[in-house]
């Protein structure tokens, strides 16, 4: 063979090679997608690059697709590339993004279809890529996928769209991939709120659960009890329902539902600081008193209110961690015990069977933390979900009684254990030891968990950040494509910390456990 021939046949292997280079090793995605299909061209975007809309059924009256077409462009810094392409170096063009949705609904509701198809075609003319979904929820989350192709070459001011051609068809492993936050422990702003908002949608997060009081404070308005918030740490520090709508109103339009959450009857000693007769006595504030009838009262009250707020499906009622004894330690809660013939723990499952019959009574299906289970799992409604947070068991006898359950195991989806790393956030898998199909079907998703005693304004990024970004691809990508090793998927991860720190989500390194710092000069990449 001669030399110029072994040099042809090396590099047609070459090419052969990258040819055949996983997704994985070449894609800087996240989460990964189900499918990717890709050459390894670049193609370049026009400074005007357009949204067209022509043949999708979605008329977007409401603007949630132009609004997310905006995000994308702010994103990618089309305010950073060149006015006029003169150094694109002949890399094909787009013109812009065809949207092609199916549904002329823009209902966000648990379960809405989530897929979507992404292309970028090949050829070396002007051309459109394009973008196909049931929804137009789907269609935002085929806009970050886009939005992460995108490169801003700061040599030549053209922002590069790599590798090309592309074809993505990407859905949700999970249709419950959730976030929680707490606001009683620490209050914090609106902006703040939105933020957290603006990096779950970069992620493919869909719930924000919004664990809103506690036993420190009650910071949120309710009309018809407007002395609740009485329980706030300040005046200033407040959400009015206006605030709330808002904020439902803003994960919204970005895909992401708003799970509110109060938890009874424990976790409550704040409701008493404007209504002091739910306490069961001024030296003994919690539980909340389950001898009084105002006490229920209050509760279909707040959920009567939320009801006009918070549209998602489900509402959060907590359950967990109920310490009774102030109910047989107050005589007169006591002796309504002994007239019904009820132990501390009867009158525990009456309080959340009934709390129950009121959220069903308004239409919501309800959530519970995995003690109520524990406790009395068969007498819950079967319209309960229930979230396992203490033993690592409970997920599989929760589907074998037939019941919904979210895996939030505080060993691992902990934000607040600031031992746990990405690792530990990356290998935790939902369906451990459940085998059967019909049960792994109930196992709905699961939820990382922002407590707020050690967060506020000032440090929750970073504490979130990137660590539920690990568990945000173990609920979005399927099973097969996840890594067995989480060494496999640092690059990614950390090129994804970086992306979110340019948007401005400031996620802290991968290096060291939660909450981490840089630990010397260095780029962002290596951290």
């Amino acid at each position: 063979m001669g030399m110029k021939a072994g040099f042809f046949w090396l590099g047609f292997l070459l090419a052969c090679i990258l040819a055949s280079t996983s997704a994985d090793e070449t894609l800087n995605l996240w989460p990964m997608p189900v499918s990717v299909n890709h050459g390894l061209q670049t193609h370049c975007l026009r400074k005007n690059f357009a949204l067209k809309t022509e043949g999708s059924k979605y008329a977007d009256g409401s603007g949630i697709l132009k609004d997310g077409f905006s995000r994308l462009l702010d994103v990618i810094d089309v305010s950073r590339a060149a006015d006029k392409l003169t150094n694109f170096n002949n890399f094909p063009m787009l013109l812009g993004l065809h949207v092609i949705i199916s549904s002329s609904s823009d209902e966000l509701q648990y379960g809405v279809d989530e897929s979507y198809k992404l292309s970028v075609p090949g050829n070396g003319n002007p051309n459109y890529a394009q973008l196909e979904a049931q929804t137009v929820y789907g269609a935002l989350h085929g806009l970050q996928t886009f939005s992460q192709l995108c490169h801003l070459n700061l040599e030549t001011r053209i922002i590069e769209v790599r590798p090309t051609p592309c074809t993505i068809e990407d859905q949700p492993r999970f249709s419950y991939r959730g976030l929680l936050i707490d606001t009683s422990r620490h209050y914090l702003p609106l902006r703040t709120i939105k933020s957290v908002i603006d990096a779950m949608a970069y992620s493919k997060l869909n719930v924000l659960h919004w664990h809103i009081v506690d036993s420190q404070s009650f910071p949120l308005e309710i009309p018809s009890f407007p002395k609740l918030w009485n329980g706030a740490y300040s005046a200033s520090e407040r959400y009015t329902m206006v605030d709330a709508a808002e904020i439902v109103r803003y994960a919204q339009r970005r895909g992401i539902n708003v799970l509110a959450e109060f938890d009874v009857p424990g976790h409550a000693m704040s409701w008493g600081k404007g209504y002091p007769s739910l306490w069961p006595s001024p030296n003994c504030s919690e539980p909340l008193d389950v001898s009084n009838e105002f006490t229920f009262q209050v509760i279909n009250g707040i959920l009567s209110d939320f009801k006009r707020v918070f549209k998602f499906r489900f509402v959060h009622l907590g359950g967990d961690e109920v310490k009774t004894d102030c109910w047989v330690t107050t005589p007169r809660v006591g002796r309504w015990l002994s007239k019904k013939g009820m132990n501390k723990s009867d009158a525990y499952k009456y309080f959340v069977l009934q709390v129950q019959k009121i959220a069903l009574s308004h239409g919501y299906e309800v959530i519970n933390w995995e003690e109520t289970f524990n406790n009395f799992g068969k007498q819950l409604s079967p319209k309960t979900v229930v979230q396992n947070w203490l033993d690592n068991s409970v997920p599989e006898k929760v589907v074998a009684a037939g019941l919904r359950c979210i895996i939030s195991n505080q060993d691992k989806w902990y934000l607040d254990h600031m031992d746990q790393s990405w690792r530990d956030f990356y290998t935790n898998e939902p369906l451990s030891n459940i085998t059967d199909p019909t049960q792994k079907k109930l196992v709905i998703g699961g939820e990382v968990c922002m407590w707020g005693e050690y967060v506020d304004g000032s440090d929750i990024q970073q504490t979130i950040w990137p660590r539920a970004a690990a568990a945000a691809e173990r609920l979005w990508t399927s099973y097969d494509k996840l890594a067995k090793d989480p060494e496999q998927v640092i690059g990614r991860l950390a090129h994804f910390r970086c992306l979110l720190n340019q948007r401005g989500i400031a996620a802290a390194p991968l290096l060291g456990y939660g909450r981490a710092v840089p630990t010397e000069p260095g780029s962002c990449y290596k951290q």
